[in-house]
């Protein structure tokens, strides 16, 4: 019963692989800061891109593909945010924060943005691109058909309406 066909029974969709990765980097976040080891944030951020390009629906691998930095950013920003309240100054600690965290966070962010290419390509990413191209193409051949050259407006369309009786010369 071992065939090659055979596959993972669990699907996700793309934005379940997008929540996915969101709680998970953020539940990286939460034990980065009680165990005080950095490197959780950004493993936790690889592991869970890596899950959810594996397991998304193959339809789906487009729109995984586009959003693992934006995820780690979002997940930043929230943290981020969370620590900048309790500081004086709101706005310098948000920024000083988001910084200095991105930039710690940069070698997973490419390394989870690298594998999720690279797992999605495998499993078909080729396929979807290929088959948007299709749609663009004749979407925009439709669209072109259907517009006519010149499309006069109605008589009278930009002329105020009068109404009531005339007014007599004073």
């Amino acid at each position: 019963m071992g065939g090659k066909g055979r596959r993972s029974a669990v699907r996700l969709t793309a934005r379940g692989a997008i929540a996915l990765a969101l709680v998970a980097t953020m539940a990286g976040y939460v034990l980065t800061a009680l165990l005080d080891v950095e490197h959780i944030v950004g493993a936790a951020f690889v592991l869970a891109s890596v899950l959810g390009a594996a397991l998304v629906n193959r339809r789906e691998l487009l729109s995984l593909v586009v959003t693992p930095p934006l995820v780690f950013f979002c997940a930043t920003l929230i943290v981020e945010l969370g620590r900048a309240f309790g500081s004086v100054s709101i706005m310098q600690s948000l920024a000083l924060g988001l910084y200095t965290s991105m930039t710690r966070g940069a070698p997973w962010l490419f390394a989870g943005s690298a594998l999720v290419l690279g797992i999605a390509w495998r499993r078909g990413l080729r396929d979807n691109v290929r088959e948007l191209r299709e749609e663009l193409k004749a979407g925009a051949e439709v669209s072109r058909q259907r517009q006519p050259t010149f499309a006069p407006e109605p008589e009278g369309y930009f002329e105020p309406k009068v109404y009531g009786t005339p007014r007599g010369e004073d």
